[in-house]
């Protein structure tokens, strides 16, 4: 059985320059962390800057959201980059937005990778404990924000790190229960009723629920709804009430963590 406490997360900051991504501000009033965009597949200093300081200003808790150097892919494409390069990519990400949370009097808790390497990671154990190791580095109190049942959770975990176990509201699982490739049909879940109904299925049931009717039982901490969705915020609305009306209560990433 589930805590009836659990966090929504949101990966926001994304815009870059002149062109806006997402609807932060809205999603800031609904979600409970931010996995904010620390520059290498979308963000700039002065987006990261003013995510943050949003972040902070509704009590929301302030994640990196590092990635593959890869702007004109989104983050979304394969990279093979050895292991002590990416290791100080990635700390360099978490550093950045250390920083600017600091120059806003408030601080970093968390990180999640984004898109490409975190799904590499999932299935790849030597990429998942080169990304652990990164996050042990670069502050060993920050805690992970992993898959459920992935290799970056277990590498987490055997890194000492506090591992916070994601599930998402817009994505369909496989028989494996890593995410559908997005190439693949029914891979992303458009409607908030079809996202509200995804997520408590899994929150009633502790469990992942595979495309083809497989349950895979896990301990789902987080929901992330993605932050670039047009749907985005009706969604993050729609699956918050449906929680806080089944009797969850909903908060910030540490709070879950010392709980």
């Amino acid at each position: 059985m589930m805590s009836k406490m659990v966090n929504l997360n949101a990966d926001l900051g994304e815009s870059f320059g002149p062109w806006p991504m997402g609807r932060d501000d809205d999603m800031l009033a609904l979600v409970n962390s931010a996995n904010v965009a620390c520059g290498f597949h979308a963000g700039d200093p002065a987006v990261m800057r003013r995510t943050v300081a949003l972040a902070a200003k509704h009590g929301v808790s302030i994640g990196a959201h590092p990635a593959f150097p890869d702007l004109q892919g989104f983050g979304r494409r394969r990279m093979d980059i050895a292991e002590p390069e990416l290791e100080a990519m990635l700390i360099y990400q978490i550093g950045a937005l250390a920083a600017i949370a600091r120059a806003e009097g408030t601080r970093v808790t968390h990180v999640k990778p984004h898109g490409a390497l975190n799904n590499m990671a999932c299935v790849d154990a030597s990429l998942a404990r080169c990304i652990a190791r990164a996050v042990r580095a670069a502050d060993p109190a920050l805690m992970l924000l992993a898959p459920v049942l992935s290799q970056l959770a277990v590498a987490g975990e055997e890194a000492g790190l506090g591992v916070i176990g994601e599930v998402f509201a817009d994505r369909a699982y496989a028989d494996d229960g890593t995410l559908v490739p997005r190439s693949q049909p029914g891979a992303v879940l458009h409607g908030a009723d079809d996202c509200v109904r995804h997520v408590m299925r899994m929150a009633e049931t502790g469990a992942l629920h595979s495309v083809n009717g497989r349950q895979l039982p896990a301990r789902i901490q987080s929901i992330c709804v993605h932050g670039d969705n047009p749907q985005a915020v009706a969604t993050a609305r729609a699956v918050g009430d449906a929680l806080r009306a089944a009797g969850w209560r909903l908060v910030p990433l540490p709070e879950l963590h010392a709980a």
